[in-house]
């Protein structure tokens, strides 16, 4: 018999000088509050403590990474493993002449900020994706015709086994919302260029960013960001009204009549409620224009009564 099944993860791991957390709660840092629990959540003190972790850590013992959950969707089930979240440590931004450097675990929001402070442009869209540093490199995030590759000069992540690894950007296999770098990689930190400009300037431009934002989309709302990736030429909300799904309803999950690629947790949504009006939409769209919507919310964990981690469909 293999004891080690029966031992509990928590107890399997290596030491860490940062905080392991055993049945944490998902639900309440992920935007859409709703998912089962982690197993373990781990907290690292810094890039050190995280490369030491992965290094000594069990091999079976699977590893996912989370941010402030701006665009996930954790299943009712939960996570199995651990669940590694980035915080304060990993949180710093600073000005290099015309470069910013920011931790994987700074909001995109902040980073944009300390940019318009600096009299440096060109991170203004930064400022209408919500999340951080580390999730908009891992889907090359953009927004109002900018993307993480149009600013990025390099990146540092760590691998499954421990090791840093520095990468430039023509490196990362960054294309529209995707990026090559493998999905057990961590991100700990990214460098940007800016241009110099004028603060009133850039804070003019931010604020017509956040102006859009607050007219177009249901940010008050449960929510979790863009549901699909734009089926190029067209957009995701097009073909989605065109299928007749705005508004539409299944249990405690609705898409969002203000903004139709946002779907919305009513206050009783359960994480299967979500997914399953998404791949409803998918479905409604694929039978009214033949367009396969690509999911852009990542979508992970177990399904209650099922141990089927998800991929995208």
């Amino acid at each position: 018999m293999n004891s080690a099944r029966h031992t509990p993860i928590i107890d399997r791991l290596p030491k860490v000088r940062g905080k392991l957390r055993e049945g944490a709660s998902l639900a309440k840092v992920t935007w859409f509050q709703v998912g089962g629990p982690a197993d373990v959540m781990f907290r690292p003190a810094d890039a050190d403590d995280l490369a030491q972790f992965l290094r000594d850590k069990p091999n079976e013992i699977p590893i996912t990474v989370i941010g402030v959950g701006s665009n996930l969707l954790v299943r009712d089930g939960g996570l199995r493993g651990v669940v590694v979240r980035l915080g304060r440590p990993f949180t710093d931004i600073s000005i290099h002449g015309d470069e910013i450097h920011a931790g994987a675990g700074a909001l995109d929001g902040n980073v944009a900020l300390a940019a318009q402070e600096a009299g440096l442009a060109g991170l203004e869209f930064l400022s209408g994706i919500p999340g951080t540093i580390g999730g908009a490199l891992r889907m090359n995030a953009g927004a109002y015709g900018r993307d993480i590759h149009d600013v990025l000069i390099r990146a540092e992540a760590i691998d499954s086994h421990g090791q840093i690894h520095d990468l430039a950007v023509n490196e990362m296999g960054l294309t529209y919302r995707h990026c090559d770098i493998p999905d057990d990689w961590i991100f700990t930190k990214a460098v940007f260029r800016a241009s110099a400009d004028d603060k009133a300037e850039i804070a003019r431009r931010m604020t017509e960013i956040g102006e859009a934002r607050n007219a177009s989309q249901p940010v008050r709302a449960k929510t979790g960001g863009s549901t699909f990736a734009n089926p190029t030429p067209k957009r995701a909300w097009e073909v989605i009204d065109a299928a007749g799904c705005r508004g539409l309803t299944i249990g405690g999950a609705q898409i969002s009549p203000q903004h139709c690629n946002f779907m919305i947790n009513l206050g009783n949504a359960s994480a299967a409620d979500l997914e399953n009006l998404g791949d409803e939409v998918r479905r409604r769209v694929r039978a009214h224009s033949g367009i396969d919507l690509r999911w852009e919310i990542r979508r992970i964990g177990e399904r209650l009564g099922q141990s089927i981690v998800g991929k995208d469909a």
